[in-house]
């Protein structure tokens, strides 16, 4: 049986890469001409599509590429000279794809991109979820205009009514109640914890407010150092193994004494660090991070947590459980920041509808050990509430209406 050959005619060693899943994909589309021979005028085309994470973007094989993905092994290397002739053309596709990894020069990115997602130590469907689900271009708010699904009264109409508000497991004779308290001043901080969808651009953020909210939330409160390489971090917000991974790299548009630009927070000298500017405006970089969202886009100061995934699967190797505990921080810290914003007279939001790709450019991340998760941020709010807010208690506008009659007095 004839040899694949190498580079120069000489074998070299192949292995697949490491976490890869295939689908079997079938595409329909209106077929006039079927419709018209008595069919039902749809055209069905089923594909093969290969999801690999360290590629971040599919790739259609055939059926001998199929079968030859099937038949290397992820780990072991094979000498492409014991691979038959009939795979060679399949061979060279994939290797140029990246879905083989071999030990060649020409070779040597693709196969890099595979050892840094094997030295991560991802969950392989963690990590197939991560690399397909980012963003690059999408816009929110148009896609809500061409749904038509930009209030809740349109999202009723167009997708039927949502599930009950609050289930019920039991007759109501059987609910065993409990006693109300009293009203306290963490109470009344809660109620006015909402989304704030409406920041006033033309106001700036003390530098001693961003400072308090920056060491609240994002700062190491204390240390554990079991050694010199080997050092934990307390923090105000509960993290996975104590490991507290995620790195707050800032957006500040509107904060006095600090220049507009980009930064990355230091959470133990609870200083930032200057970034070089992005290729283009910093508002325009603002509105791409949130998807055209632009009720958050003018938010004075704009927070991408960005995790170091590598830090927490050093604990969590390959772990079910690694990437969701990495998203409950994420949450934990925003809700840190909801409340201490709200106790300083400020308002915060927090959106996973963010553009992950052009912000691991712009903040130089890769997605693989440090991606893109969310985006946060605060500032104050506007006079106007232009774009709707949740606040049916009318605790927020309420007293900020309150506030401006005092203050006219």
């Amino acid at each position: 049986m004839p040899a694949v050959a190498g580079i120069g005619g000489s074998t070299m060693r192949v292995r697949r890469c490491k976490v890869l899943y295939l689908e079997p994909r079938e595409q329909v589309e209106f077929d006039l001409e079927a419709l018209l021979a008595g069919g039902s005028g749809l055209a069905r085309e089923r594909r093969w599509l290969v999801l690999a994470p360290h590629l971040g973007q599919e790739v259609e094989v055939d059926a001998v590429e199929r079968e030859l993905l099937g038949a290397l092994s992820p780990d072991e290397w094979t000498d492409s000279g014991q691979l038959s002739d009939d795979v060679s053309a399949a061979l060279k596709r994939l290797l140029k794809a990246g879905l083989v990894v071999s030990n060649s020069k020409r070779h040597a990115t693709l196969r890099e991109r595979d050892e840094t997602l094997r030295g991560t130590y991802w969950h392989p469907l963690a990590a197939t979820l991560h690399a397909f689900t980012r963003w690059r271009d999408a816009d929110a708010v148009q896609s809500m205009q061409d749904t038509g699904t930009e209030t809740a009264a349109e999202l009723r109409e167009t997708l039927g009514p949502p599930p009950v508000e609050a289930m019920d497991r039991g007759s109501h004779g059987q609910r065993l109640a409990l006693p109300r308290t009293a009203r306290t001043d963490f109470d009344l901080l809660l109620a006015r914890r909402a989304t704030c969808r409406n920041f006033d651009a033309e106001r700036p953020l003390s530098i001693a407010l961003f400072a308090q909210l920056m060491e609240r939330v994002f700062a190491a409160q204390s240390q554990v150092r079991v050694s010199d390489d080997t050092v934990f971090l307390k923090k105000t917000s509960p993290s996975g193994g104590g490991l507290h991974p995620i790195e707050a790299y800032l957006i500040v548009q509107n904060v006095e004494g600090v220049v507009p630009g980009l930064y990355h927070y230091h959470p133990i000298a609870h200083a930032l660090e200057p970034l070089p500017a992005p290729d283009t405006s910093l508002h325009e970089l603002a509105m791409v991070a949130v998807a055209e969202q632009h009720w958050f886009a003018n938010a004075h100061v704009m927070v991408l947590m960005a995790p170091r995934y590598d830090r927490t699967f050093w604990k969590y190797r390959s772990h079910a459980k690694g990437y969701r505990v990495v998203a409950l921080e994420a949450g934990h810290l925003s809700q840190t920041l909801y409340l201490s914003a709200t106790d300083a007279g400020l308002g915060a939001f927090i959106t996973g509808a963010i553009n992950e790709v052009p912000l691991e450019q712009a903040f130089d991340l890769d997605p693989i050990t440090s991606g893109a998760l969310a985006i946060c941020g605060f500032g104050w709010r506007g006079e106007e509430m232009v774009t709707m807010e949740l606040d049916p208690a009318g605790e927020v506008w309420r007293l900020e209406a309150i506030t401006q009659e005092e203050s006219e007095k």
